[in-house]
C-alpha cells in the first residue's frame, strides 16, 4: 500500500514548526526529545528517502530510508555534490535533469517548494520511478541555507505480490529475468485482443529487442549477460504503469501490452521506454557495460490477430535497427575523416 504523505503546503508547515521558539529552548522539551539523535531516529524510521543539502548542492544529510531507495550508503554520497550524477536523475523526456531542470536549482532559486515525479539511478543499476518534494531551509533570519528533498519510492507498486508468487510456483516466469515468460505473455496478448474485439478497449503493445545480446554473452561471459537482463528487466518494469503487462518474448526481446492506450499514448510510452533503457549500464569488473536497444511498437486494429500486430511491431523494429545501423556508420565515416 502506497504511503500517503502530506500536502506541499502541509509539508511547509511542518518544517517551519522546527523553528519554532518551543524547539529552540530545549528546556521546554520533555527529556527524551531534548537529545538532537532522536530527530534523526525519526527520520530515519520514516518511509521515505529525506537528503538535505547545502547551498552549493552538497549532499550533508542522508537518511535511511534514501539507502533503501537508491541502493547508496551514507559514505557513498555524503559530501558528494548532487551534480556528481550520482542518481543520474531522468524525467519522462530527457537524462540531464542535473543540467538543464534541476528541481533543487529551481527550489534554491526561486525560493518555493517543488514537486516532480522522476527516474533515479539505483545502485544496481536499473532505474526507478520516484515522486519527490524539494523544500527551500531557511535559517532563523530567514536566510536561504539549504533544501530539503524527499523522495517516495512510485515503484513499490510493481513489488512482487502474492500472484507472483503463484506465478513462479506454476513455473510461469523466465527464469533469469522474474518476469513472465513468452506463453503467459501470449496468453495475455490473446486476452487483449478478444477484449478489444468485444468491448473495444483499446491497447497497444511494444516490443524491445537487445541488440547484439548473443555477442555480448560471447565476450563478457553468461554471468554479466543475466546481470544486464535482471537490470533491464527491472528498468522496464518501473518505466510503465502497474496495470500495464510486462514480460519475455525470447531470449533477446521484451513484450509490453499497454491496457487501455491510445495511438498518441503508446508512441510517447515507446519513446520513454527507449530512453530509460538506452541509459542503462552495469558494473563488471570495473567496467560499465550495456546494449543497444530497438523499440517497435504497433496499435491494436480491426481484425487482427496475435501475428499480424507482432508483425507491425516487429517491423517498425527492424526499421528502428537500420536506421541506428546507418547513424553508426556514418559516424564511424565522419569520425575517420575528422582523424
Amino acid at each position: 500500500m502506497p504511503v500517503l504523505l502530506p500536502t506541499t503546503s502541509l509539508r511547509v508547515k511542518l518544517a517551519s514548526v522546527l523553528a519554532d521558539e518551543q524547539f529552540s529552548n530545549p528546556a521546554k522539551l520533555m527529556p527524551p526529545f531534548q537529545d538532537p539523535d532522536i530527530y534523526r531516529d525519526i527520520l530515519d524510521a520514516l518511509p521515505i528517502g529525506i537528503s538535505v543539502l547545502d547551498l552549493n548542492r552538497r549532499i550533508v544529510f542522508w537518511s535511511d530510508g534514501s539507502e533503501r531507495i537508491t541502493g547508496y550508503s551514507r559514505i557513498e554520497v555524503l559530501g558528494h555534490l548532487c551534480t556528481d550524477n550520482i542518481l543520474l536523475h531522468c524525467n519522462e523526456i530527457s537524462c540531464a535533469m542535473c543540467t538543464q531542470d534541476c528541481p533543487l536549482s529551481n527550489a534554491l532559486h526561486d525560493a518555493t517548494p517543488s514537486e516532480a515525479v522522476n527516474f533515479i539511478h539505483h545502485k544496481a543499476g536499473y532505474r526507478t520511478q520516484v515522486h519527490s518534494w524539494v523544500i527551500p531551509l531557511r535559517d532563523q533570519h530567514g536566510l536561504i541555507i539549504g533544501a530539503v528533498q524527499t523522495f517516495e519510492d512510485e515503484s513499490a507498486l510493481h513489488n512482487a505480490d502474492d500472484n507472483d508468487r503463484s506465478m513462479k510456483e506454476h513455473g510461469w516466469l523466465d527464469d533469469v529475468t522474474g518476469l513472465p515468460n513468452p506463453a503467459i505473455m501470449q496468453s495475455h496478448l490473446q486476452e487483449s485482443l478478444g477484449t478489444f474485439t468485444t468491448l473495444h478497449v483499446p491497447f497497444g503493445i511494444v516490443c524491445v529487442e537487445l541488440n547484439d545480446l548473443p555477442q555480448f554473452r560471447s565476450k563478457y561471459g553468461q554471468g554479466a549477460a543475466r546481470s544486464l537482463l535482471q537490470v533491464l528487466a527491472r528498468t522496464l518494469r518501473n518505466t510503465v504503469n502497474a496495470s500495464d503487462t510486462v514480460g519475455t518474448w525470447n531470449e533477446a526481446q521484451f513484450l509490453v501490452i499497454l491496457s487501455g492506450c491510445s495511438e498518441e499514448a503508446m508512441h510517447a510510452i515507446s519513446g520513454r521506454i527507449f530512453r530509460m533503457l538506452s541509459s542503462v549500464s552495469i558494473k563488471w569488473w570495473g567496467e560499465d557495460l550495456s546494449v543497444a536497444v530497438s523499440v517497435g511498437c504497433a496499435q491494436a486494429a480491426r481484425g487482427d490477430a496475435i501475428e499480424s500486430i507482432l508483425q507491425r511491431a516487429h517491423e517498425l523494429l527492424q526499421a528502428g535497427q537500420l536506421t541506428q545501423l546507418a547513424q553508426a556508420a556514418a559516424a564511424g565515416t565522419h569520425s575517420s575523416q575528422r582523424s
